[in-house]
């Protein structure tokens, strides 16, 4: 029985939950981080989100347990190893999938649009595991476009306006990791032959590292963009917004080192979890605009 529960939860990844912090940022830009009443209904986002995310890796293990099981890492998955069936991995699917739509129901006035942008999330992957998967460039386009449904959905949960500069942003920076994680995909593909997916063999080195290089570049220019617009200086009563670029920058060229150089980029969330100086980027990037929002006297002043 115990063996069962840790290889659902294996199967659901909890540790992938992380990347659904994004649903709250514009809380976070929004200046309203510590307001108790917004709580129940981002922490509620944040865990529908999690559970259809859990509830597509389940699918995602089901259609492709016989490609993981030739792959070097994907063959220890639970399906892949044995560890739980195809019909187990199909009743955890569904206890996640409902368990999400009733958490998106909770959440407040705007309920209705967020069940609708959970159900269009869960439909996007479907689509994307069964036929989307296959066609590159566009794959990756669909995954970083699962990052914008959540900050919209963090957005709407609490009644709270997305910036297009939140949209641009979350959109640019998926993109470099997802194609960071390609190159990933198409290193192993070299090597051994396995492809992961069927669009590898629409890639190669050179351009994979082109690439990275391309958006690590419109990544950084946008987002200085974004710190000297007049929009964003008027906002946080500052002009100071810019100097946030240091860590920005710090990270982007840390994590195409360890794309290039070391060649981990399989799991951007480990990366995270794990890289030390990734980790001081982004803690140092989040004291330093809390300091500009919630330390600033003049923010939130007309």
């Amino acid at each position: 029985m115990i063996r069962k529960l840790t290889a659902a939860l294996r199967l659901m990844r909890i540790e992938q939950w992380v990347k659904n912090v994004f649903v709250f940022l514009p809380l976070f830009f929004s200046g309203n981080l510590f307001n108790g009443r917004y709580y129940p209904l981002i922490l509620f986002v944040f865990l529908s989100f999690s559970l259809v995310a859990s509830a597509i890796y389940c699918l995602n293990d089901i259609a492709d347990v016989e490609r993981d099981r030739k792959h070097p890492k994907k063959r220890h998955r639970p399906i892949a190893c044995g560890d739980i069936s195809r019909g187990g991995a199909l009743f955890v699917m569904g206890l996640c999938l409902v368990g999400s739509l009733a958490l998106s129901m909770l959440c407040g006035p705007n309920r209705l649009w967020l069940t609708a942008i959970v159900l269009g999330y869960f439909l996007l992957n479907v689509a994307y595991t069964f036929k989307i998967k296959q066609f590159a460039i566009i794959d990756v386009f669909v995954l970083a476009l699962g990052f914008v449904f959540r900050v919209f959905a963090g957005g709407i949960s609490c009644d709270i306006y997305t910036s297009h500069w939140l949209v641009l942003m979350t959109f640019l920076l998926s993109l470099f990791l997802a194609f960071a994680k390609r190159r990933d995909d198409y290193i192993i593909f070299a090597h051994t032959g396995v492809e992961a997916r069927k669009g590898i063999r629409k890639y190669n080195q050179d351009f994979l590292d082109q690439i990275l290089g391309l958006l690590g570049s419109v990544t950084l220019v946008c987002y200085i963009l974004y710190t000297v617009s007049d929009e964003v200086t008027a906002n946080f009563h500052t002009r100071y917004v810019y100097l946030t670029a240091i860590w920005v920058l710090a990270a982007i060229i840390k994590y195409m080192q360890l794309t290039i150089v070391e060649g981990k980029s399989g799991s951007p969330t480990k990366v995270l979890l794990t890289n030390r100086f990734v980790q001081c980027c982004v803690a140092a990037w989040i004291l330093h605009f809390c300091a500009i929002i919630y330390l600033n006297p003049f923010h939130g002043l007309s």
